[in-house]
């Protein structure tokens, strides 16, 4: 009998299905628990004092439900809306048991790409109840956002509970300042304030903001919202009218861009109270919101420097706003970049925004973990208790630092440094002068934040020369601002003064440019 040839026996190990099934199903636990939560915590926020209960009730251990619940939401996205399913496909396949597996969305990658009734729920922009919100792009180019009725009114369930608990008021009165025009938060602000409030929508009309305080009286408690530059109009123009300040109550709530403690300081002179909200069109208005704790933590930041380093590291000198948001309204997190990525995760939403980069840089520290390092010192600890005395909230925090892609806020409206460059070059006859520019946000004496454009000298100039560079370059930078941005354009029908872009020649190698490399410039002063 022929002997059959050996044949080595391999062993090959199978790897079991148990442990992925495992995995998988305390994945679709975490996020059923998740989920009830949210409704739960939704079902509570349907009155301001419930909303007061839930954020006086968060758990660091609420956070592992928030993102499971967030991880759910992606999952869901991905079975009831084409666009997302699409965005998905072209990306690697892979099982998805993280929500970090799922891939980051943005402007470019997803609102561009693909159309609007493709990235709502089931491929359809329903043909009533929706409201549509518009905020601009990098060129002009607007950005249309559907919002649900039932979406909407969780948005004002939120700024009213909010609102209720940052400011109380006996017979509130809500001033609402903001621009009625291109952007959502006004009309959204107006329609959550009603809820608690009685409400005036003026714009930012300094004479219809003055009219009314004098014939309703110092009998009611005044709340004025609108952008910070406008608070400061509004302080500046009621000291040169005599308003009597002592007879009345009047507080203000501002968003839209970032503000400094020195002019919150100014503003409080008058103003019983000032605060900022965080929010982005692409998102919700209502994403995160100073606290009188998370006030008192950015004041102590600036001269605290052993605080300072142990929460933003020993090598960061800018001083980020400071806001307190629900993990269970919109999950947050940040990349590698520091990019802060939102997940939407209410039920009603009718586009839901899934990972979004909204394009700012920031930090996530829970609150638990601010405690621990505010009480390592018996000082700070003494401060603290008095902070949270009042609000009580425990929600996460927020530390912004602002937009990532080298763009400033002002007046709600973003200025790219391409539009700065299509102003200071085409039609210009003194463009040839130009060596390279930057922008910067300054605050000056009077606490007007204005933008400045700071540019570098080919060689030097004679006085002659150098004025009409800066009449040539701020004409034209404000002309081609106003053509492509919407925002802008309002800003300048409502507030004329919006157009004082401020414009500083520097010689060769000086000011902002010193030090700096010519093969790639940098475009925002830090």
């Amino acid at each position: 009998m022929a002997e059959l040839p050996h044949r080595p026996v391999v062993l090959r190990t199978v790897e079991s299905p148990l442990p992925a099934v495992v995995a998988h199903g305390r994945q679709v636990g975490l996020g059923a628990l998740g989920r009830a939560v949210a409704v739960l915590a939704r079902l509570a926020a349907r009155h301001p004092a419930g909303w007061r209960w839930v954020a006086r009730r968060h758990h660091p251990a609420l956070d592992g439900l928030a993102a499971a619940h967030a991880r759910a939401v992606c999952a869901r996205a991905a079975r009831q809306v084409p666009a997302y399913r699409a965005f998905l496909q072209a990306r690697p396949a892979g099982v998805r048991r993280r929500l970090v597996d799922f891939p980051e969305t943005d402007k470019a990658s997803y609102v561009v790409a693909h159309h609007a009734a493709a990235r709502c729920r089931h491929g359809r922009l329903p043909t009533r109840g929706v409201v549509v919100d518009e905020s601009a792009g990098s060129a002009g180019q607007p950005f249309n956002w559907p919002r649900s009725d039932r979406e909407l009114r969780a948005v004002h369930r939120d700024i009213a509970g909010y609102t209720g608990l940052v400011f109380p008021m006996r017979r509130p009165f809500v001033i609402n300042a903001y621009s009625m025009g291109a952007w959502a938060t006004g009309t959204t602000t107006g329609a959550a304030m009603a809820r608690i409030a009685v409400v005036k929508n003026t714009g930012p009309d300094l004479g219809k903001i003055i009219d009314t305080l004098r014939e309703f009286g110092p009998d009611f408690d005044y709340l004025v919202t609108a952008y910070p530059p406008f608070l400061k109009h509004l302080r500046d123009r009621l000291d040169a009218e005599d308003f009597p300040w002592p007879r009345y109550r009047v507080a203000a709530s501002c968003g839209g861009e970032g503000m400094t403690e020195a002019l919150r300081d100014y503003l409080e002179q008058r103003f019983t109270l000032v605060r900022s909200a965080y929010g982005a069109s692409d998102l919700s208005i209502g994403i995160g919101a100073e606290t009188r704790f998370t006030v008192w933590l950015r004041r102590r930041l600036q001269t605290d420097r052993g605080l300072r380093d142990a929460l933003l590291g020993t090598d960061e000198q800018r001083l980020p706003m400071v806001f307190q948001y629900n993990p269970f309204a919109t999950y947050l997190e940040t990349n590698e970049r520091r990019e802060l990525v939102c997940t939407v995760t209410g039920g009603d939403v009718l586009q839901p925004r899934l990972r979004y980069n909204v394009g700012d840089e920031a930090l996530l520290v829970s609150y638990r973990r601010v405690v621990e390092l505010v009480c390592a010192d018996p000082v700070r600890r003494a401060e603290l208790r008095t902070a949270v005395s009042a609000e009580r909230m425990t929600l996460p925090l927020l530390l912004l630092f602002g937009r990532s892609d080298s763009t400033i806020s002002y007046l709600g409206a973003n200025l790219y440094p391409q539009d700065v460059e299509y102003g200071l070059y085409v039609g210009n006859p003194y463009a040839a002068e130009i060596s390279r520019f930057c922008l910067a946000l300054v605050e000056d004496a009077t606490l007007e934040t204005r933008p400045v454009i700071h540019l570098e000298l080919r060689r030097p100039l004679a006085d002659p020369q150098r004025a009409a560079l800066v009449d040539a370059c701020r004409l034209g930078v404000r002309r081609h601002l106003t053509s492509v941005s919407r925002d802008f354009a309002q800003s300048l029908v409502e507030d004329a003064t919006a157009g004082d872009l401020r414009v500083e020649l520097h010689e060769p190698g000086t000011g902002p440019f010193a030090g700096q490399q010519k093969i790639k410039n940098s475009y925002l002063v830090r």
